[in-house]
């Protein structure tokens, strides 16, 4: 079985700050250090570091900072598609990490959006029925419906984490197998502030599976036969960049590798992993190693 991560490359900037700045406000920070970003990337090399067969369908510009991204890809144990650089300045992630281990990010998508329907198309040509698709929120949302349309027309499980966040994606609700979201995302889209009701509310607009992150409280998970929520593993909070997509692609293999619906087990093993790239500072770099995840997924 093996997983289509639709989305997006490219590279993060962190910088340390005090406080997030007010509107209008110019604040002091320090640059901590860059590496390889981009949400679609960050789940793609977790699922390819949990032994699962993953292809990253992304676009990178023909720039140094493209280069520099696909050299760094390369190194990982998944496929990058398309093989060439598309006219555009590669993507980038300006990510601000308070003392408090809080942050904030700014995200460009040029070279996502230029990223057409038939490399997508051409891409999982090479998928097969049961397959899996996922996607972030990084295109439009007519973009992003397309691809789900093509991934149920070959019979595809579509997951969908929607971050950035639009309301717009609302609509795309009915196309979505498995849906990843966080607490602002889940009222957003459900229009319901309460997060069990929310759950519901997301059920009935069609979605197979809904997992809520719940930051320090853990997660829940909805479907149409049970009800689950975890505990966030304990951790001494350093950065929580990445712990989202720590969460979902640890979460994913983990249902995956034992080819069921996402349960508890699976969530329980997301939140182990998660909270060690909390515990480490930057991306890529704070992301579990192989062994690391290997021993998380094969615990009982």
């Amino acid at each position: 079985m093996k997983v289509f991560v639709v989305g997006n490359i490219g590279v993060d900037e962190t910088f340390m700050i005090n406080e997030l700045p007010a509107k209008g406000a110019s604040i002091h920070g320090i640059k901590t250090h860059q590496d390889l970003g981009g949400k679609g990337a960050n789940q793609a090399i977790i699922l390819s570091r949990c032994g699962i067969d993953t292809t990253l369908v992304a676009a990178l510009g023909n720039d140094t900072q493209g280069q520099w991204c696909r050299e760094t890809i390369n190194r990982e144990p998944l496929t990058l598609r398309p093989d060439y650089f598309c006219a555009a300045q590669t993507d980038s992630s300006l990510i601000f990490t308070c003392a408090d281990g809080d942050n904030a990010i700014i995200t460009t998508t040029t070279a996502a959006q230029a990223l057409s329907l038939d490399d997508i198309h051409q891409a999982l040509s090479l998928s097969c029925e049961q397959d899996v698709v996922l996607q972030q929120g990084n295109f439009s949302a007519e973009k992003t419906e397309a691809i789900f349309r093509l991934a149920r027309e070959n019979k595809l499980t579509t997951v969908f984490n929607p971050s950035p966040f639009t309301i717009q994606f609302k609509a795309i609700l009915p196309l979505v197998d498995i849906l990843v979201v966080n607490q602002l995302e889940a009222q957003g889209l459900s229009g319901v502030s309460d997060i069990a009701l929310a759950a519901t509310s997301l059920l009935e607009a069609g979605v197979g599976q809904v997992i809520i992150t719940l930051g320090a409280d853990g997660a829940l998970l909805l479907d149409a036969h049970q009800r689950q929520q975890i505990a966030a593993a304990p951790v001494e909070v350093v950065d929580t960049t990445g712990a989202g997509d720590t969460f979902l692609a640890v979460m994913l293999a983990s249902a995956l590798k034992r080819r069921l619906p996402v349960c508890r087990q699976d969530l329980v093993c997301a939140a182990m992993a998660s909270a060690i790239t909390i515990g480490r500072t930057g991306t890529l770099s704070a992301f579990p190693n192989q062994q690391e995840l290997a021993d998380i997924l094969a615990a009982p």
